[in-house]
């Protein structure tokens, strides 16, 4: 879940998620969308009354509510109010059934955190907590009024940090000798802080996985309730140049080493005759490997100066069959279409040199020129990279 907003940095967003123990469906739900038109980033954390498929449907309602109002622009305490005022309310505690946090990433960077009863977010800079100088916003109509909302606005930097959970985290271990009153605030910020003292660069879903899973722990590992942690990291980008099949004139075939060897980033060759270009204009050895790690692939090759090389068109198809069904909690092989997926997740910027000229091998004789196998494929997993993984893709046809 990552993709670019500001000049100055790139923006990486994860959630890792476990369910109350024993239920098979998570009562807290993330949705985050990327809104092209506008540059611009949101991110919502509801959390559902009770945990099961209950919570889960009115923590949905919640935040797909909660994400397509503040797409709006709608004021925040009108967003409140339709919120809580179409949610179902508790009939002894008089309250709405689900929480939320939601965080709008404008496309200059600016930032503005809107949370209702959802443990208050975290936000690092560096090492060090931020304050963003947090404002209470109280609603003064309806059954809802007194109602007290929390937001704050402020210009991110880079290596900041926001970290936004659900009661499971905040709660965890509540009871136990070591957490009476659960792991609060100043020890989850504590915690983070020490983890990103040590690895510096540690990615959103890295940290966020790590207190996800010592909630767990606090709980002795029996959730007592869905524990949810996302974050937003605000950092460099990471960039992935994506190379397959030949140009369309032979006299293109340098430039396109050139491309290659200049690029500052990482490198995958998608093809055996663009790696034989590649090896050929930069006078290198290509070195073939023997061992099929997948089955129903060829292996891939080795080529100095190149992260990855690969088989062409059927590398890719089955890149774009893992992206259809990929999520965090699917564990990648050592194939190599999986090791390209591995890559693709690990990288903010892409850019695919397609290469057009045409393979007899792979045209249907019976589609026009523009409906070629290679360049609809990896068209398709363009799509998937941007709408589901909010990736930045850019092409270049040669």
């Amino acid at each position: 879940m990552i993709t670019a907003v500001n000049s100055d940095f790139y923006i990486e967003v994860n959630v890792q998620q476990r369910n109350h123990d024993a239920e098979k469906i998570c009562g807290d739900v993330f949705l985050n969308r990327y809104i092209r038109e506008e540059d611009r980033v949101i991110a919502v954390l509801s959390d559902g009354m009770g945990h099961g498929v209950k919570a889960n449907i009115l923590a949905t309602l919640t935040s797909t509510m909660a994400l397509n109002f503040t797409r709006e622009h709608k004021e925040i305490d009108r967003i409140a109010e339709i919120i809580m005022k179409t949610l179902p309310e508790c009939a002894e505690r008089k309250i709405a059934y689900a929480t939320f946090t939601i965080v709008d990433i404008e496309s200059r960077g600016r930032t503005n955190i809107l949370e209702y009863d959802n443990p208050p977010t975290i936000i690092l800079r560096g090492n060090r907590e931020f304050d963003p100088s947090w404002k209470t916003v109280t609603l003064e109509s309806g059954r809802h009024a007194g109602r007290i909302l929390k937001t704050c606005t402020f210009m991110p930097e880079k290596e900041d940090r926001i970290i936004f959970c659900s009661d499971g985290v905040a709660q965890s271990g509540m009871g136990s000798e070591a957490f009476p009153f659960g792991w609060e605030r100043e020890n989850i910020v504590a915690y983070a802080s020490r983890l990103v003292s040590g690895e510096p660069s540690i990615s959103a879903s890295m940290l966020a996985g790590k207190i996800v899973t010592m909630a767990h722990k606090n709980d002795g590992y029996k959730a007592r309730d869905d524990i949810s942690c996302a974050i937003i990291y605000f950092r460099e980008p990471r960039k992935l140049l994506l190379c397959t099949g030949p140009p369309y004139e032979k006299e293109k075939d340098l430039i396109l080493a050139r491309k290659v060897k200049e690029y500052e980033g990482k490198v995958i060759l998608c093809g055996g005759t663009t790696a034989d270009i590649i090896a050929r204009e930069l006078n290198r050895t290509i070195v073939d490997e023997l061992i099929f790690e997948d089955p129903e692939l060829p292996p891939e090759s080795f080529l100095e100066g190149i992260d990855l090389v690969t088989e062409g068109i059927l590398t890719l198809q089955k890149v774009n069959e893992i992206l259809k069904t990929y999520n965090n909690s699917v564990r990648l092989g050592k194939g190599p279409a999986d090791k390209i997926v591995r890559m693709l997740m690990d990288s903010d910027e892409i850019h695919f040199v397609i290469g057009t000229r045409i393979n007899i091998a792979h045209q249907d004789p019976n589609l026009p020129v523009e409906l070629e196998i290679r360049r609809t494929v990896v068209k398709r997993i363009a799509r998937l990279l941007e709408d589901k993984w909010l990736k930045n893709i850019t092409f270049e046809y040669i």
